[in-house]
């Protein structure tokens, strides 16, 4: 499984740089410059082929919109795991509390109650 993510991640940096280089070339473009342009640009339409033959390879992940609103608020996306992991323990540490609790009864239940006298209580 790594290795569709790897071919994934080494495909994305090749794309992110042969954009990188197109901008350089645009912000800075001459007339002689068209071929570097032309050869840049069949890069990234290759890229982008490349790309989508690894998306083909992972259809079957799914990705929880909460990681990309993550994203989109400039945070780390291995946050939300962390935080789905904390919210997790501690809904079980919850949900132990309660089972806990609802054993005590059935403890105090099993033992035999002892008659308590009230003869000499005036």
């Amino acid at each position: 499984m790594a290795e569709k993510f790897d071919h994934l991640e080494e495909h994305l940096e090749k794309f992110v740089e042969n954009i990188r280089q197109l901008g350089i070339i645009v912000s800075d473009f001459q007339p002689s410059s068209q071929a570097g342009l032309n050869q840049k640009l069949n890069f990234i339409v290759t890229g982008l082929q490349d790309i989508d033959k690894c998306r083909q390879q992972l259809h079957d992940i799914t990705v929880p919109l909460e990681v990309f609103e993550y994203i989109d608020q400039g945070r780390n996306p291995q946050l939300y795991t962390k935080e789905c992991l904390e919210r997790a323990l501690a809904k079980n540490e919850q949900v132990k509390g309660k089972i806990d609790t609802m054993k005590l009864p059935r403890i105090s239940g099993r033992t035999e109650p002892q008659a308590v006298s009230c003869a000499g209580v005036e």
